[in-house]
């Protein structure tokens, strides 16, 4: 049995129209790419370097600043849904311009905080930028230029994406060592105001291919088993993700390196996803995109293996199974929904699968923390269960039509 969610009206998929023109494939792609990276930098990242300063600034503890990311990602999984279906009802355009005055709108509003209200005020205001402006949108953009074939431009837009930590810590700490932690947000703000609304303005076309006179559909989403399926699997991907980026220089401390070491052997994760996304841009593009997840799943708990039987040594394996793993599952949240039901409505689907995931990435790091102030070797027994758990939620993933008799009877 499935359980529909009615969205509001929303442009049919690319393949009915015929197309818009637009900039070619690779400028599009290097402007997506370009914002995705501002966008992590300087709201997802922007308290890993910030925090300290502002928590003595405003005489706050530093582990209740650094907590406040919980607000965005909190704020942003209540506006999902909603965001989703504006993606499918007006086309990606307007939404990504949206993000960039909404994350501008929110880095002032930081800039002027003067305690924990008016960070928790920017922070809100950050979580509702982030639900327009981060993954969703973009990939919705290029499914509607490219319907099926999307994949590719989508690996491109993540690959570049995934140097939002890369990138972004550095220079937030390079603008608040010149300009102040408020300098350093308004320095953030001018960007998204200079950088990233002219790049969506100027490049991204406002329609991917328009339908025969302006036609809608209204076929309402199914929560079907595999609806289901996926939404488990992204939910646990972001889980282990938020877990991993908040404490995996700890857990590789408890698990008897120096504290320089962990953070050498932690700092391999960015390299490793950035890697995987590459190699799905090129080699592994051929493969199909269920089997490229399968290995995803697996490859954290083969470094955790690793870890735990040959011992410290082994630290760079488990970090380079956390990246690489999350590096292709970041591609697989936004490959997967097209592959198994298409372009219609994928706004809005993705949307609804994402929103578990970012509840999970909120509950994620206490949960985790609670684990492994009982035992680093309990805790990584435990990421492991749930990545296994992830990939049992790839069996059974089928085109629609193939199991279409499973789920109504599901």
């Amino acid at each position: 049995m499935s359980i529909s969610v009615e969205p509001q009206s929303a442009q049919k998929p690319a393949m009915e129209g015929h197309p818009v023109a637009t900039a070619p494939q690779s400028a599009l792609v290097l402007a997506l790419g370009v914002g995705q990276t501002i966008a992590f930098a300087s709201s997802f990242y922007l308290l890993g370097v910030l925090g300290d300063p502002i928590a003595r600034d405003l005489s706050l503890r530093p582990a209740l600043v650094s907590s406040l990311l919980s607000v965005s990602l909190l704020t942003s999984a209540l506006c999902a849904p909603a965001a989703g279906r504006w993606i499918d009802a007006r086309g990606g355009k307007v939404v990504l311009l949206a993000s960039s005055v909404a994350f501008a709108a929110g880095l002032a509003v930081l800039a002027m905080a003067h305690g924990l209200a008016g960070l928790v005020a920017g922070m809100t205001v950050l979580g509702v930028a982030m639900s327009l402006g981060l993954y969703e949108t973009p990939f919705a953009i290029l499914v509607g230029l490219h319907g099926e074939a999307a994949r590719r431009p989508i690996t491109g837009v993540a690959l570049l994406g995934g140097l939002g930590s890369s990138l972004g810590w550095p220079l937030s700490l390079m603008f608040s060592q010149a300009l102040g932690w408020r300098g350093a947000c308004l320095a953030w703000a001018a960007i998204h105001l200079c950088v990233c609304l002219p790049l969506a303005a100027w490049i991204v076309p406002r329609m991917g291919r328009r339908t025969h006179a302006g036609r809608t559909t209204r076929t309402p989403v199914a929560w079907d088993r595999r609806m289901v399926q996926l939404a488990a699997l992204f939910a646990g991907a972001w889980f282990i993700s938020t877990c991993m980026s908040a404490h995996l220089p700890r857990v590789l401390q408890a698990l008897g390196l120096s504290p320089a070491a962990a953070v050498g052997a932690a700092s391999l994760v960015g390299v490793a996803a950035v890697t995987m996304r590459l190699l799905e841009f090129t080699v592994l593009r051929r493969l199909p995109p269920v089997v490229t997840t399968r290995l995803a799943t697996l490859l954290h708990p083969i470094g955790a293996a690793a870890l735990l039987s040959f011992g410290p040594v082994a630290a760079p394996a488990l970090a380079l199974g956390q990246g690489g793993g999350n590096g292709m599952l970041t591609v697989a949240k936004g490959v997967l929904p097209l592959t198994l039901f298409g372009a219609e409505n994928y706004g809005y689907r993705s949307a609804l699968l994402s929103t578990p995931a970012r509840y999970a990435q909120v509950a994620g790091p206490a949960v985790f923390g609670l684990a492994l102030d009982q035992s680093a070797r309990l805790a990584l027994i435990g990421s492991s269960a749930v990545c296994l758990f992830m990939f049992a939620m790839t069996l059974g993933l089928a085109r629609g039509g193939e199991t279409a008799q499973e789920d109504a009877t599901a």
